[in-house]
């Protein structure tokens, strides 16, 4: 493992070689120094770790614990994805209508039996006050349906321009419909609520220009506000469960989920 020193954060990086996903992983750690009581820190897993640079998330870690003081210790570990994102990332079980997203249980499996417990063993910590996970486009897809689907391990989801279309036959179907046809949609309809978790979506009015149902609101919020309904009927909370943002300028691309980022931050471990 290498290190770096960053004001206020420690960065290390180190490639791990997965017996699920059958190739090396590159993983890239946050770690704030001078943590007083480490057994009160949080983990937040993030997808796309690749990147993180671009984003500015040692920057705006730095801003939050040093200038601001503004938010808990938290461990941030990002993971790089590899050139089967397509496939690695999804809904786990569910491919959709071009099968793309067919290793994501396996992506699923390593983050929980092999990554997890990595971190634990490498910072000689048994347990976290709390685990996330978040992701961007498709990686939010992904971040979101781990932690649905293990509410016992993880307490939130960062959802940022999530590819919440994912769907089971193609829009030019004649009979593609919305409510039946959006697997995470399904996923969270067919669930159930468990107590606890929370949730963090990011939109942006210029991350696409599809409007398929010509109600002049594109897709992406569309999506995302229909999985938010969803989500709400199961019982969670409007107000204090979940958390959506929407910039008017925001684009589907690294500067704007780079602006996002602080608001998740704060709302999810601020002080």
């Amino acid at each position: 493992m290498q290190s770096v020193n960053v004001s206020g954060i420690l960065v290390e990086n180190t490639v791990l070689i997965s017996e699920h996903l059958h190739r090396e992983v590159k993983v890239d750690f946050f770690l704030p120094k001078n943590v007083a009581d480490p057994s009160q820190m949080s983990l937040l897993l993030i997808n796309d770790g690749q990147d993180m640079e671009k984003l500015g998330l040692e920057g705006i870690l730095s801003r939050l614990y040093q200038e601001e003081d503004s938010i808990h210790p938290l461990l941030c570990v990002a993971i790089h994805c590899s050139k089967d994102r397509k496939r690695e990332y999804g809904v786990a079980g569910h491919p959709d209508y071009l099968d793309r997203g067919d290793k994501a249980d396996l992506y699923t499996s390593f983050v929980r039996k092999e990554l997890i417990p990595y971190i634990k063993r490498t910072y000689a910590l048994h347990s976290f006050r709390e685990m996330a996970f978040a992701g961007f486009s498709l990686g939010g897809l992904m971040a979101l349906d781990i932690v649905w689907n293990h509410p016992k391990e993880f307490t939130k989801a960062g959802v940022f321009s999530g590819s919440l279309w994912w769907r089971s036959i193609d829009q030019t179907e004649e009979e593609y419909d919305d409510n039946k046809h959006r697997i995470m949609h399904q996923r969270i309809r067919h669930g159930y609520y468990h107590e606890g978790l929370k949730f963090f979506f990011q939109c942006g009015n210029m991350d696409e220009v599809m409007d398929r149902n010509n109600n002049n609101i594109i897709d992406s919020i569309d999506d995302t506000l229909d999985l938010i309904r969803e989500l709400v009927a199961k019982g969670y909370d409007r107000d204090n469960d979940i958390h959506y943002l929407e910039f008017p300028d925001g684009k589907h691309d690294v500067p704007t989920w780079g602006r996002a980022m602080p608001e998740f931050l704060k709302w999810g471990w601020g002080k």
